[in-house]
């Protein structure tokens, strides 16, 4: 199966017209929800004033947030696909006419430590790619903003700390996030692995559908628990307080060695902005 780039490109900038604009489906949800739920006063007050944040962009064909992110992308792809051209170019190509078009705020600098010259044009987005049974394309892709990613934390627990070091370690860290990642969070967590390869299942479980759950039950119910904790830390809507201070809290996880219990917390601003391209 030979996909030709250009739509592929095509699809990316269809998206940008509405990634930073509108809160994905399940998001919403979420969100009117917990409204609902929410007695605190001034909880209600943050989950309205949210409301009309999200009412307005869509209205106006703004952006939720000032921070429209830096474009992370995850392929997977069927064994039997192939392109007809370079993947990688196309998709940052899509990203650089997608947030010029529309003009977004471009976040991007060439060198992160010396130089710090903005790209102007957000790319290089950040690229993953892993490989499918079926025989088509799924691009993920995420404007992630860094206000939140900044309190994303990562350890190496030891083994004989178990479930229990896991939970300290994520309620911990979403306490030091307190309102500085713009709460309700959706929260992604990654178990497994290596250095490396846990800090990519928890970004990867941002990217979870906030309606979907584990399959694993027993990682499903440290789903649960974790964010029926997480609420009880009163941080609440914007850090003013109340039920909701996370929306949702998704697992990842995967094998790891004999003397190793990575964990990595990836947290998400209530923004969340995801999207889906698939070809087949």
């Amino acid at each position: 199966m030979i996909i030709d780039v250009e739509q592929v490109k095509k699809e990316i900038i269809e998206v940008c017209k509405t990634l930073v604009f509108e809160y994905p489906k399940d998001v919403k949800r979420r969100l009117l929800e917990a409204k609902m739920a929410e007695n605190n006063e001034r909880a209600v007050l943050a989950l309205n004033m949210l409301e009309d944040n999200m009412n307005i962009a869509l209205d106006k064909h703004i952006p939720i947030c000032q921070d429209t992110g830096m474009v992370i992308v995850y392929m997977q792809l069927g064994y039997d696909v192939c392109f007809n051209g370079d993947i990688n170019e196309a998709i940052n190509e899509a990203v650089r006419i997608g947030y010029q078009d529309n003009y977004l705020r471009k976040s991007v600098v060439s060198d992160p430590l010396f130089d710090r010259i903005n790209t102007k044009d957000n790319t290089p987005c950040v690229i993953h790619v892993e490989y499918i049974k079926e025989s088509k394309l799924i691009i993920d892709i995420c404007a992630k903003g860094f206000g939140s990613e900044n309190m994303s934390r990562v350890m190496m627990l030891k083994p004989a700390m178990g479930v229990n070091g896991v939970k300290d370690f994520v309620i911990e860290t979403v306490k030091e996030a307190g309102p500085n990642a713009c709460p309700p969070m959706v929260i992604g967590v990654g178990i497994g692995g290596s250095f490396d390869n846990v800090t990519y299942l928890a970004k990867k479980a941002l990217f979870r559908d906030l309606d979907s759950s584990n399959p694993d039950s027993r990682y499903k119910q440290l789903e649960d628990e974790l964010l029926t904790k997480i609420n009880e830390l009163n941080i609440g809507p914007l850090g003013l307080k109340g039920k909701t201070t996370a929306l949702k809290v998704n697992i990842e996880y995967y094998p790891t060695h004999i003397a190793a219990l990575p964990v990595a917390v990836n947290i998400c601003c209530h923004v969340s902005r995801h999207a889906r391209v698939v070809i087949s």
